[in-house]
């Protein structure tokens, strides 16, 4: 009996070791750190650990940008940050509200929780359905995971935080109501995921194409001197504006055109992907969901009231 018993703790240990975030805060700037995720789609594999998250220490102590999928990610960014620094974390800040970035909220509940009011109002909203999808999606990963909303809002402009001051945009082009945040001392722009770098890119929330091709526009302007996409490597150039506007114009154009000619949603999910962006991760599989998001606004476009 005992050895039985035995048996099943050193199972339910050797379980519980496999579901643990493995992160390691990368230093890419004076007291700025990334931590990065993979490309992949969420899997049980991953725990949802597809985004990046990062964080900023100052004399006052660490301003910490997306909390992550989970509240076992939330633990895990904690512990991590404090291998780096000493200095507890003083505010979170949420680029968005989607559940990759949003759902480690709980591991934070000590510290003001920041984000756009647009952010607020969408995780109460969205937030209970996207965590059920999550537990299906990366199952025990997600073990006491609840949704926690921000507790301070956030609008456009300066943030000062000792001596680091932010640059805060109010956008949307993404989700609806996204926040990039500009580190004005390092010239390290966080730009959620309104940017996307050698991953295809989500369009559930996008209130528009055209939005988010403006949005770009802004984020570009900015005299930064690294990007940090939400997904994809980050980079010293501007590679991840000119891929983000090429795939943008391009599914413009294969939604635009197939409600001109009529075209069922079965026939563009089919389109062929360009060369150029074949080695893009889930290419496929984000152009079929974007056009399940977005075509329906196309077709409609093009139809004509038959009561005028």
């Amino acid at each position: 009996m005992r050895w039985m018993i035995l048996c099943l703790a050193l199972l339910a240990g050797s379980a519980q070791a496999e579901l643990t975030y493995q992160l390691e805060p990368r230093q890419i700037a004076e007291d700025v750190w990334l931590v990065e995720g993979s490309t992949d789609n969420f899997g049980r594999d991953n725990g949802g650990f597809i985004l990046n998250t990062g964080f900023i220490v100052t004399e006052y102590g660490v301003l910490v940008i997306d909390s992550g999928p989970s509240k076992r990610f939330g633990e895990a960014l904690r512990a991590a940050i404090a291998r780096v620094t000493d200095k507890p974390p003083i505010l979170l800040i949420l680029t968005h509200h989607h559940p990759d970035h949003a759902l480690g909220n709980q591991a934070f509940s000590d510290v003001p929780i920041a984000a756009l009011e647009g952010t607020r109002r969408l995780l109460a909203e969205q937030g209970e359905a996207m965590a059920e999808n999550m537990y299906r999606l990366v199952g025990d990963w997600m073990r006491g995971t609840e949704v926690r909303l921000p507790t301070q809002t956030l609008e456009a402009g300066e943030l000062d935080i000792g001596e680091r001051r932010l640059r805060l945009l109010a956008l949307s082009g993404h989700s609806g109501a996204d926040l990039a945040i500009f580190d004005e001392r390092s010239g390290v722009l966080f730009a959620g995921d309104l940017l996307f770098h050698q991953r295809a890119l989500t369009t559930p929330g996008t209130p528009g194409l055209d939005v988010w091709l403006e949005d770009l526009a802004r984020l570009q302007a900015l005299p930064w001197q690294q990007i940090v996409p939400g997904h994809g490597p980050i980079t010293r150039d501007a590679a991840p504006f000119v891929q983000m506007r090429d795939y943008l114009g391009w599914l413009d154009q294969v939604m635009r055109s197939g409600a001109e000619r009529g075209a069922e949603m079965n026939e563009l999910i089919r389109t062929p992907i360009p060369e150029r962006f074949a080695t893009i991760s889930l290419s496929r599989y984000e152009l079929i969901r974007s056009v399940s998001h977005l075509y329906p606004r196309y077709e409609h476009s093009v139809l004509q009231r038959i009561d005028q």
